[in-house]
């Protein structure tokens, strides 16, 4: 294959595939690290460590590597409590419980969650009859995958609740830190704002860790626990998060967001590959109405996008 013919191939989808897989496999990659770490310390080491490397990226390939205004230091501050450290902290507890499949489309609420926070807490106008059947089919997509009659009978079909629970609010954890950040205003370089957040949050994380009784003892160095820990931190943690700042350039966060609905099927075959979990059709179902759901919040959005993906094939 000549050079030329490289440089015709378009880069950007073959970038959103390569961030879907990587933050898809980082549900299953989750619950095999929970197998040798302990919750919420594994958690913790990986954003410390992936904000180091950040922050180091950060000093090397922008102007500013620290936040100094209010609006920055705030910003910082939500997203390490909310979108790392909270997020994080119930993802990883509740995944003790659930397989990474299902909690991926449990995550996939995200978007949605976030849309009812902006018109809320924003005032970004009501959600309309239109809003209000996507933000329904959402829940009852979430009621299908999580299954309560058979998620809360009997001692494991409660702990599967339990971690049902605690995976949905790490969504609301997430879609709110989202929202208020958005007001602020900041200068600050989403390289070193990232940075900062990831090693705010990996403190906190640690706090919550030893408040929960938690050891670094416990830790077992096994060839597939070290596995998952360096794929999580520098795969996707790093590098995911690299090329999600590429992307974003690329595409704004409109058209990004969609791959929140990539990242559940690509987690639900690296399961069924690695570990043998199948999904079955009531949680499939449960997916489809959570999509129709976000569908419908932004279908004026979706045909904007849909639009400026033709103009750009079309070029």
């Amino acid at each position: 294959m000549t050079r030329t013919t490289w440089r015709n191939i378009p880069t950007t989808p073959l970038l959103f595939v390569a961030l879907a897989a990587m933050w898809g496999t980082s549900f299953v990659a989750i619950e095999v690290g929970l197998e040798f770490f302990p919750t919420l310390s594994f958690a913790a080491l990986r954003y410390e460590l992936a904000g180091l490397v950040m922050l180091a990226y950060a000093c090397y390939s922008t102007d500013r590597w620290r936040p100094e205004a209010r609006d920055e230091l705030l910003a910082t501050a939500i997203g390490a409590v909310f979108i790392i450290a909270a997020y994080h902290g119930l993802l990883y507890l509740g995944q003790e419980h659930v397989p990474g499949a299902v909690a991926s489309i449990i995550i996939s609420l995200s978007p949605i969650l976030t849309a009812v926070f902006a018109s809320v807490i924003l005032t970004e106008g009501s959600l309309g009859k239109t809003g209000t059947l996507g933000l329904l089919a959402g829940f009852a997509g979430a009621v299908l995958v999580a299954d309560p009659v058979s998620a809360f009978s009997g001692s494991s079909g409660s702990a599967q609740g339990l971690g049902i629970v605690l995976i949905f609010l790490a969504a609301v954890s997430f879609a709110l830190g989202a929202v208020l950040t958005r007001p602020l205003r900041s200068d600050l370089p989403v390289q070193s704002m990232q940075a900062w957040s990831m090693l705010g949050g990996g403190v906190l994380l640690h706090g919550w860790a030893l408040v929960r009784g938690e050891s670094l003892s416990t830790i077992e160095f096994a060839p597939a626990g070290i596995a998952s820990f360096l794929y999580l931190t520098l795969v996707s943690g790093a590098v995911a998060f690299l090329l999600y700042f590429e992307l974003l350039d690329r595409l704004g966060p409109t058209e990004l967001n969609l791959i929140g609905y990539v990242e559940p099927v690509v987690a639900a075959l690296m399961s069924w590959a690695l570990l043998g979990h199948v999904i079955d059709t009531t949680a499939l179902v449960g997916f489809g109405a959570i999509f129709f759901g976000f569908a419908a919040m932004k279908k004026e959005t979706l045909v904007s996008v849909a639009v400026a993906v033709r103009r750009r094939v079309a070029a």
